[in-house]
Order: C-alpha cells, then sequence, then structure tokens
C-alpha cells in the first residue's frame, strides 16, 4: 500500500479544506485496489455564512455519479450538517424519503445528490472521513471468521460493524453503537462483507490512517493466505462458441450484448478449478458489486444456451424466493460467466459495461482464492444480496432508463475507415451505440480512432491471412460480429479497354471484388451468430451507369453487386440481410483533392460549387450522407429488406 501524499502537491491546496479533501480523493481513487469504478466516498466539513450572514456547518461529500480518481470541487456537494444530523434521530426513515431530505438539505438542490452514506459521514466527529472497498480489508472479513480476523489484525482502534445494508439503517445503526463511543479512541470503522471508514482533523492524517490499516491487512494475507497462480498460458478462444454464448445471452436480455473474455492467468486458472462453480456462487467482493454482476455467474457447460436458459430459471426462482410481492424483477441474464478451460467471460451493453464487470472480476477472483485458504470464500447471504439488488432507490431507476441508442450492442465492421465513406461510417455507428472494428492499409486508422468502443486494425484487404486476423480479434474483443459495412476501394487510373494495363486491371478486381467476397467468407461464421445481421456493400454509380475510361472500376463494382445479389438469395434463409448502396460525386474524399476537383469543373465548364451539385436534385453528397444511409440500411427501418440496391446521388439521370 503505497503512501501517494505528495507535500509541494499538497501545499498548491493551500488551506482550502475542500480542495485538500478532492486531492486525498484522488489518491485514493488512483487505487483500483481501493474503490472501484464510482466505489466509496469521501467528505469534508466546513463552515460558511448563508445569505442571512448565519454561519452555517457544512458537510461536503461526493455527488452521484462523480469518480474518486477524477473528482472535481464540484462533485463534493455541500449539505447543512445539521438537517443530516436530525435524520439520524429519527426511529425509521425510508432511504427514498433519506433521499429527499438529502437533497432539501442542499445549498444547491440543483447539484448531483449527495452519497447514500451522508448520514453516516455526518455522524462521524471528525472533519475528514475517508470510505474504500479495500479488496484486503474484504476479503479479511469475507471468511467464516472474518469479525475475528479483524479484529486480531486491527485491534481495539478499529470499530467493527456487522454488515449491514447501507443508507439509513446502516447509519442508524453505527449511531446506536457509538452513543457513548469516545471518537478519540477510534482510527476506523470496520464494515464486516463492505469495506473501511477512517476519519481525522487533516486530510492527510485520514489519508494515512485508511492506507495504515489495509496495510494490516495486506500484511496479513500475504502472511496467511497467499494464492500460487500457475504460469500458464490460455489455449486459443473458441470464437465461435464466443459468438454462440453472446447470441444466447443476448436472446434473454432482449437486447443485443458485447462479451468479454478475459483469460489473464488468474482467469485462466479460476475457470479450470474443480470449485470454481461452487465458490463462484456464493456472491461478490462487496454487496455493492451485485448490481453490476448479480449474485453468481453463468456455469458453462457443453451447451451455451442450456446453461443460459438454466441460469435465467434460477435466477428468476432466487427472485420469487425474496420477492415481497411489490417488487419489479430486472432482467435475468446473467453479466459474467465461468468457462472452464477458456476463462471468465463479461457481458455488457456497452463497451464500458464490459470493462467495469471485467475489472470488478479482476479483484473479485484473486479474493476469492485468498479467502479459500482462510477457511473459505464466505460473503454476505442471499437475502442481503437481494435487498441490495432490489433496493429501492435501485427499483426506483427503472422507472428512468432512457431509450438506447439503436446499435447499442451491436457489433460492426467496416473496411476503408481511416477517410471518406470509410470513416464516417464508423462515426456514424459509433453515433448509434455500436461497437466498431474499423479495418484500414492507412496506420493513421490507429491515431483517428483512439477510443474503447473502436478497434482499429492496418490491415490490407487484398491479404486474407491479415482478413482473417482483423475479423477474429474483432470477436475476440467484442464477442460477434452483427454488420459487415464492405468500402474498401480504390479508383484506378482510366484507361480505355483497348489500352487497358493488365496490372491495373487486376488490382481492381483483387481490391474492388476479391476481397470483399474474402471478407465475407470470413465473417459468415459469425454473422450467423449474429443479433439482425446484415451486410452492406459499397458498391458505385457505375454499375447502372458505367463511363467510358472506367471498365477497370466499373467490371469490379458491377462483380461485387452481382455477388451481393447472390449472397442476398443464399443467405436470406439465415436471416442476414445483404443489400448495396450506390453512391455518386462524394467529394470530400481523399481522391478528389482541390486540384482534381478544380480541374473536373473546368472540363464540364462549371464552378467547382456547381460541379459539387451537378444532379437533379442539386445537392452536394457527403460521405456522412452516404454513411447516414449505411446505418439506416443495417437498421431496424430496413431490416424486412434484402438484396437491394439503393442510390445516394442526389439524382442521377443516366441511372434514373
Amino acid at each position: 500500500m503505497q503512501n501517494l501524499w505528495n507535500p509541494a502537491e499538497a501545499l498548491v491546496c493551500g488551506n482550502d479544506p475542500v480542495k485538500l479533501r478532492v486531492y486525498t480523493s484522488r489518491l485514493l481513487g488512483q487505487d483500483p485496489s481501493l474503490v472501484l469504478h464510482g466505489g466509496g466516498n469521501t467528505s469534508v466539513k466546513t463552515e460558511a455564512k448563508n445569505l442571512f450572514g448565519e454561519t452555517e456547518s457544512l458537510l461536503h461529500i461526493k455527488g452521484s455519479g462523480w469518480d474518486l480518481a477524477t473528482l472535481e470541487p464540484a462533485g463534493l456537494v455541500p449539505v447543512r450538517l445539521e438537517a443530516l444530523k436530525k435524520m439520524l434521530t429519527l426511529e425509521t426513515l425510508s432511504d427514498t424519503d433519506m433521499v429527499r431530505l438529502q437533497r432539501a438539505a442542499m445549498l444547491d438542490p440543483t447539484g448531483p445528490a449527495p452519497s447514500v452514506e451522508a448520514l453516516l459521514h455526518a455522524l462521524i466527529p471528525a472533519t475528514y472521513v475517508d470510505h474504500t472497498h479495500a479488496d484486503a480489508v474484504v476479503t479479511l472479513t469475507n471468511t467464516p471468521s472474518g469479525e475475528k480476523l479483524a479484529r486480531d489484525v486491527f485491534g481495539p482502534r478499529v470499530l467493527l460493524v456487522p454488515y449491514v445494508m447501507p443508507g439509513f439503517v446502516l447509519a442508524k445503526k453505527i449511531y446506536e453503537l457509538t452513543q457513548t463511543q469516545d471518537w478519540k479512541l477510534l482510527d476506523g470503522i470496520v464494515l464486516l462483507n463492505h469495506g473501511l471508514f477512517t476519519f481525522a482533523e487533516t486530510a492527510q492524517e485520514s489519508y494515512e490512517r485508511m492506507l495504515s490499516l489495509i496495510a494490516k491487512a495486506e500484511a496479513y494475507l500475504q502472511q496467511k493466505a497467499q494464492p500460487v497462480i500457475p504460469a500458464q498460458t490460455a489455449p486459443e478462444p473458441k470464437l465461435l462458441e464466443l459468438a454462440a454464448l453472446r447470441r444466447a445471452v443476448s436472446q434473454v436480455k432482449g437486447r443485443p450484448v458485447l462479451a468479454r473474455l478475459d483469460a489473464n492467468a488468474t482467469a485462466y486458472y479460476f475457470s479450470n478449478l474443480p470449485q470454481a462453480a461452487q465458490i463462484s456462487q456464493r456472491g461478490p467482493l462487496t454487496p455493492d458489486h451485485v448490481i453490476r454482476i448479480k449474485p453468481a455467474p453463468l456455469l458453462l457447460g457443453e451447451n451455451p444456451a442450456a446453461a443460459v436458459a438454466e441460469f435465467t430459471e434460477n435466477y428468476q426462482a432466487y427472485f420469487k424466493r425474496h420477492d415481497r410481492g411489490n417488487l419489479q424483477a430486472l432482467n435475468p441474464a446473467p453479466c459474467w460467466a465461468v468457462w472452464p478451460g477458456q476463462g471468465v467471460v463479461s457481458f455488457g451493453v456497452t463497451v464500458k459495461e464490459t470493462q467495469i464487470i471485467g475489472d470488478i472480476l479482476a479483484h473479485t477472483l484473486p479474493a476469492m482464492l485468498t479467502a479459500e485458504l482462510l477457511g473459505g470464500w464466505r460473503p454476505v447471504s442471499e437475502k442481503d444480496l437481494f435487498e441490495l439488488e432490489y433496493w429501492e432507490l435501485e427499483q426506483a431507476k427503472l422507472k428512468t432508463n432512457a431509450r438506447p441508442a439503436e446499435f447499442q450492442g451491436r457489433i460492426v465492421l467496416v473496411t476503408g475507415a481511416a477517410s471518406g465513406i470509410g470513416r464516417a461510417c464508423v462515426e456514424a455507428f459509433l453515433a448509434q451505440g455500436a461497437a466498431v472494428a474499423a479495418l484500414d492499409l492507412d496506420p493513421a486508422v490507429h491515431a483517428q480512432f483512439n477510443r474503447p468502443d473502436v478497434f482499429t486494425v492496418a490491415a490490407d484487404v487484398t491479404d486474407s491471412k491479415s482478413l482473417q486476423t482483423a475479423v477474429e480479434e474483432t470477436v475476440r474483443r467484442f464477442g460477434g460480429l452483427d454488420v459487415l459495412v464492405s468500402n474498401a476501394g480504390i479508383f484506378p487510373p482510366s484507361a480505355a479497354v483497348a489500352v487497358q494495363p493488365a496490372d491495373t486491371w487486376q488490382k481492381s478486381l483483387d481490391v474492388n471484388l476479391t476481397a470483399h467476397q474474402t471478407l465475407l467468407q470470413l465473417c459468415l461464421p459469425y454473422l450467423r451468430w449474429g443479433k439482425q445481421p446484415a451486410v452492406v456493400i459499397m458498391g458505385s454509380k457505375n454499375v447502372p451507369a458505367p463511363g467510358p475510361g472506367a471498365a477497370a472500376y466499373s467490371v469490379a463494382k458491377a462483380g461485387l453487386t452481382q455477388l451481393a445479389r447472390v449472397a442476398a438469395l443464399e443467405l436470406a434463409a439465415e436471416g442476414i440481410r445483404v443489400n448495396v448502396l450506390h453512391p455518386n460525386a462524394v467529394f470530400d474524399t481523399k481522391l478528389w483533392t482541390p486540384e482534381v476537383l478544380e480541374a473536373r469543373a473546368r472540363h464540364y465548364g462549371l464552378s467547382v460549387a456547381a460541379y459539387k451539385t451537378n444532379n437533379l436534385l442539386r445537392v452536394e453528397v457527403t460521405s456522412a450522407d452516404v454513411a447516414r444511409l449505411a446505418v439506416t440500411l443495417a437498421g431496424q427501418a430496413f431490416s424486412k429488406t434484402t438484396g437491394a440496391q439503393v442510390p445516394i446521388d442526389g439524382g442521377n439521370d443516366r441511372v434514373i
């Protein structure tokens, strides 16, 4: 447990308690073994004059939606301290009413909601309060002798509190336990199976107390329970089985999900343990995680669909066991899976969600293995997990869920993605929530899409091995494939048929026809397991209306269109739609330099502006226009259309 306190950095905060609170909060947030993805909370107490000139005591506490690692002063919500303390004197208070009263006590009621632990922070009579879900502390207490171990490790200056539901009940419990407590005799509070609180009059002291107590837990675990993870390499992933698994989970979910396979040493080792099925079913690292990963994972066998069906039945039975008759059941689809011989799989409707679940598992699996060496993995009971998973505050969120973007959870592969129409297609699918694999010969594609929901590949579409690797990496990264936008192409130099160079002719066929056929073949095994699978082929106006001097291009594009027509006939029975777009005069691509545009416009006796709109509708067609239509073709609006050829050219009299 490394102390990151830097006197020079702290000096920049001056004596401003809020700035110091932000500083040490970020120090805690940097360490994922302490808090993960919005977990934990911190606070500081101050005094300020209100509009009437009266001095008020305030609690500045982390607000909803803020992460400790990136906390800003605006994320520390000021709440009137006395109002919070009065709530603690109430005998009962629903968490819904607690949240409402906390908001009423805010200086700015339009700000983010204060943490649900605000009452507990208010109760502790120290200026600075820190709360984490430190792996070492929770692992220690997630054992049959957890309370005794915690008492032995932390000593008398730490108050031990049996697990209680977060919110008012927890704050009230500690309020009752500490009525006669001399707080000067305490350095912290361990919430069994949940986490750790420390507090002090300075930010540095509270932070360092946190580190000191966690270090004690880590030292104990290192001495008594160190699991040995063999240095093994997982086998090649079973990608078709992964795609099939993803579809089975998506069907239960009622919407497409992504599937992320983690096969690192710990995940692979855990998946092969004979007792993994029993250990993993006992519950998550902290009860808070149940909202992200449910009480238990999917256990995979030979038949993914059967395993998903069994998980669904078990989850529905779990709900019925604990439902009081007034709760709305959550979606029964699994959030993660143990896959023997492969690793663990995270399921999420976005890349971010799968990453969050994967991060939680990266801390949960070592904790499970460690706790087993201390007598067994024993988190909170199933009933406790249910109470948190179906917490009234979580149930309230179900009524405010926004409609997801159309392609959320769907996986799209786009070729020729570094510029022009291809790049616009990547951006358009991303805007609709898709996870996208962006392929291009130009390595610049990597810099253009530096974000987690885009997998970039610098690949030559005429190299079948490169294409195969790209497709397989896409499936490995996201779990499957739903949409192929086969766009990559070249426009060779003009030449009459009589003098057409053989190498130019062949290159056009290789890039504009054969590469598309190869890619389609490679994608089909995964598209068959896709959700609403669709192929969009980028054709050309030259197919219905060729021009002189463009035989190499026009013939290849005509062949590509014919390939799409045959594929539409062959694949319809499998639910895979294949449609063609025929763009024309799309000038915002690297092919159309200012010099080329000016030359072509002069050739026709037009200005550049007139040349760009030289169509029946007198409109300019852009890459973004083509991309929007590609998204539409792959979407619900065209879900009953296949084998179509759609022009996007502003109206061309020769085509019409």
